[in-house]
């Protein structure tokens, strides 16, 4: 664009909106104000939906890591065998197992106080047969061979099966992961509903600064000159919007995280807490909430830029603007 004081001079003569100092693009209008409000609200909703999944992703990897730290050996007891001295001779087996760190076996109290959520407390369970329950935990970084575990106790103790909870791993894994997919979906579609908003924005703001933009091409202005205008303004809205939106999210997930602590001595609050953790927001929590933030002030600079180039282009092949 030609910048000198003549030409400037002849675009303000030409249309009086249009002064030296004043942004192409004002961002203190109502539709700006509007829009800055819509950009807080996504970014908002989106910065809770990652947040959510960071949550549950965290906790996962700690029920994991717990869960495989512990495997369970269960002896049916038997008539033709004595049960007690079976449990003693499966601790022994895997307290002698390499990477063990500690065996616990459950008395025959213990283990039917196990199956007391399910049958009750008055079902007689001193006339049943119940399963007595090893639990061996392993060495953090140890490597134990389960599977010569499993064998020795299927040879030296009848009845002792080894579980080391794969399926639970699985379906743990599986549930994350799909919480964490249908999380950074969400996330990918309101960052698509923000980017439709600015584009709808933008071609709105060009409609209204029509003359302004004719003006420019009057005087030299090239496209590229309207359209970093353009991203240069809706990228300030973009980081207004989403510093109020990530801000907000922060807000809550401390409000919420403050709210599910107070609960935490009550059963409530520990199903809350076994679901979701401890809501406490790790570096990595904020560094997502940080970059949603950036992610849609970047979406809507990029989007606005590209509006402006495409609606100019439309406009030459329709006609002069």
């Amino acid at each position: 664009m030609d910048e000198t004081p003549s030409a400037l001079d002849d675009a303000v003569a030409a249309n009086p909106r249009l002064k030296r100092d004043a942004p192409l693009v004002p961002v203190d209008s109502a539709a700006g104000r509007a829009l800055m409000a819509v950009i807080a609200i996504l970014t908002f909703l989106a910065a809770l939906c990652a947040g959510g999944a960071e949550l549950v992703a965290h906790s996962s990897s700690q029920w994991r890591a717990s869960i495989a730290r512990e495997v369970t050996i269960q002896i049916r007891p038997s008539a033709r065998a004595d049960t007690d001295a079976l449990v003693a001779k499966a601790v022994e087996l895997a307290r002698a197992a390499p990477g063990v760190a500690r065996v616990e076996p459950y008395s025959r109290e213990d283990s039917a106080r196990l199956l007391e959520p399910w049958i009750g407390t008055g079902a007689g369970l001193a006339d049943l047969p119940i399963p007595r329950v090893v639990t061996v935990t392993l060495a953090d970084g140890g490597r134990a061979d389960m599977a010569a575990l499993r064998a020795r106790l299927a040879a030296e103790v009848p009845g002792a099966t080894l579980d080391d909870h794969a399926l639970w791993l699985r379906r743990l894994s599986s549930m994350a992961n799909t919480v964490v997919f249908v999380g950074v979906g969400l996330v990918l579609l309101v960052l698509a509903a923000a980017g439709l908003a600015v584009a709808f924005a933008t071609r709105g703001a060009m409609a209204g600064n029509k003359e302004i933009v004719d003006v420019l091409h009057l005087v030299g202005g090239d496209d590229a000159f309207i359209a970093r205008e353009f991203q240069s303004r809706f990228l300030q809205l973009g980081l207004k919007g989403g510093a109020v939106g990530g801000a907000a999210a922060l807000a809550f997930i401390t409000v919420v995280g403050a709210a599910a602590g107070s609960l935490r001595a009550s059963p409530a609050g520990d199903q809350i807490e076994a679901l979701f953790g401890a809501f406490d927001m790790s570096w990595r929590g904020y560094g997502v909430v940080l970059l949603i933030a950036l992610t849609v002030a970047v979406v809507t600079a990029i989007v606005s830029r590209i509006t402006v180039r495409r609606y100019l282009a439309d406009s030459r092949q329709a006609g002069p603007i």
